[in-house]
């Protein structure tokens, strides 16, 4: 038997087994099988090949955003008309078969944009070219799901679904569980907190499937069965994502209204250029980037051309090693003006977190 009719001979028993506290423990190790045959699927044993022609973009830029969606969304007429970038468009389906890249400069931070072709439903399984455009989606730091106005629900879920299966978690954190393999002892499961859905069975049988026997779990939320395969796998994606729904010049003002409050969601219109505005400043602010700006002594502060950091590496040392890792060698001290010192300038040392828009002066050794 195959890993598809495996896949479906799982996901169908899963789907007659009534959910109660008497099945949890069997649900969850038919999920950790499915999450271990999905691993299979994505990665053969004979190793991952090539990822083929058009698909191995090169990282360029201070961030890098995929554009997903299903055939003839406007994904290609998005980036056309964002990044100046031509990307063939046509009435058909299936006009992007390559990734198409392309870059825009926003608020001081360069951003590579990628047209992914447009995935079919099961892409996730291997249908069309659905394994190459998500593995490139999962090297992403936002994802843009292009959805067509007139049926976003029902190709949103699908998008979702496929993403999902592939170890794409969207706008999710990471679930709040240690885990940490021993030589002995048994399973040892701790909770900070009532769990309404995880028990120690439940814990045992997930970890059975994976020829697991000691090991240290401590649960920091009410976690599912889902989180905690997550987490022993290993190899999640945790990706923000804006759902961009396209053609807004086909409905109604009342119909608008209504699109505006659904959550992580920009309504456009692609080829009229309408609500760009609205769509980069929210591009900007999934991304999380901080913009420091840099003084050479006795001269202004550069504000043409920041240092863009992540959210997650603001310090002083992460700003040099920035630039370059010598400057760290030879720092001294960095005086900082802006939101995140007391006073301006403020003498800082390397642990320093810098805030988004401070300038900053570093001081060498003698």
């Amino acid at each position: 038997m195959g890993i598809l009719e495996k896949i479906a001979e799982i996901e169908a028993e899963m789907a007659r087994t009534q959910r109660n506290k008497a099945t949890s423990s069997h649900l969850g190790l038919l999920k950790a099988r499915l999450a271990k045959l999905r691993r299979e699927l994505i990665t053969p044993k004979g190793g991952s090949g090539p990822a083929g022609e058009g698909f191995d973009v090169a990282k360029t830029g201070d961030a890098r955003i995929g554009f997903v969606g299903f055939p003839s969304v406007g994904k290609s007429t998005l980036l056309s008309n964002l990044a100046g970038v031509y990307s063939e468009v046509a009435a058909y389906e299936f006009t992007t078969l390559t990734t198409v890249p392309g870059v825009i400069r926003y608020k001081g931070a360069k951003i590579q944009l990628l047209d992914l072709p447009g995935i079919i439903e099961g892409a996730k399984d291997g249908k069309g070219r659905g394994r190459q455009v998500i593995a490139v989606a999962r090297t992403c730091s936002l994802i843009l799901i292009v959805l067509d106005v007139l049926k976003p629900l029902k190709h949103k879920k699908l998008i979702e679904h496929e993403l999902e299966g592939f170890g794409i978690r969207l706008n999710k954190k990471p679930p709040n569980i240690s885990y940490r393999k021993k030589d002995k002892g048994g399973i040892n499961l701790t909770a900070t907190c009532a769990q309404s859905q995880l028990d120690l069975d439940t814990v045992k049988s997930i970890l059975s499937e994976y020829r697991i026997h000691n090991a240290d779990i401590t649960l920091r939320h009410d976690a599912s069965a889902d989180e905690l395969i997550d987490v022993i796998e290993g190899n999640r994606a945790y990706i923000p994502c804006i759902y961009v729904l396209n053609k807004i010049d086909q409905i109604s003002i009342e119909e608008l209204d209504i699109i505006y409050k659904i959550p992580h969601c920009v309504p456009i219109s692609a080829h009229h250029k309408w609500n760009f505005d609205d769509l980069l400043e929210k591009i900007w602010q999934y991304l999380t980037l901080v913009r420091i700006y840099t003084k050479p002594k006795g001269q202004l502060p550069d504000y043409e051309a920041p240092v863009v950091l992540k959210t997650d590496q603001t310090t002083v040392e992460d700003f040099c090693n920035n630039l370059h890792k010598s400057i760290l060698k030879e720092l001294k001290y960095a005086l900082v003006w802006g939101s995140s010192v007391k006073h301006n300038p403020q003498k800082v040392g390397r642990e320093h977190e810098l805030n988004d828009e401070d300038v900053i002066q570093i001081v060498k050794r003698i």
